[in-house]
């Protein structure tokens, strides 16, 4: 039987995963579980921020280093790597064109959502906060809410379609929505 991590040596491409929740729904911990599984390359923002900015939300440099993660994803994929994106990606328009990037370098894309009630995301972030300082950021109860209303959770017929959406109005591609989005995420010369 071949292992999930032979695939660069059978030339086919890797498989991407996504991770799709809120604040301390546990998609680290699930990441962690997948990276394991599938001998992937895990990227999270969280254990980067802080070390390269000193600080875990510095603005616009957040979604210029989940760009690089983007391209980096897109880089590995044909070499048979499998990638973790692990940055919540809380709206549909962010997966589709993570699910869109995934398969034009021939990849496939599997959405792994990870729900949390309200109690219990706020004990783990009173949880997290405590113990892992490093990698995490103080979040009140207005943060919190305010998350909520931003996010939009994944039906099962987004999880389950292999379908991807069509880029939205005013953008011709889902790489064009994705440079906007993400920067630095699309190689220039591809």
């Amino acid at each position: 039987m071949m292992s999930r991590s032979a695939s660069s040596a059978s030339g086919r491409t890797g498989q991407l995963f996504v991770m799709v929740g809120l604040p301390a729904s546990g998609k680290t911990t699930r990441a962690r579980e997948i990276e394991t599984e599938w001998n992937a390359l895990r990227l999270t923002p969280d254990e980067w921020m802080i070390p390269l900015f000193g600080e875990p939300e510095a603005g616009r440099r957040r979604d210029v280093l989940e760009g690089r993660f983007v391209w980096l994803a897109m880089r590995a994929l044909p070499l048979g790597i499998n990638v973790i994106l692990a940055f919540g990606v809380w709206s549909r328009e962010e997966r589709s064109a993570l699910r869109h990037l995934a398969s034009s370098v021939g990849a496939t894309c599997e959405l792994v959502y990870v729900e949390v009630d309200e109690a219990e995301q706020r004990r783990r972030v009173a949880t997290r906060l405590g113990s892992e300082r490093e990698s995490t950021f103080p979040m009140s109860e207005d943060d919190l809410s305010g998350f909520r209303q931003l996010f939009q959770a994944p039906d099962r017929a987004e999880l389950e379609c292999s379908e991807i959406d069509p880029a939205p109005v005013g953008y011709p591609t889902w790489s064009v929505w994705a440079a906007e989005r993400w920067p630095t995420s699309i190689d220039s010369r591809r």
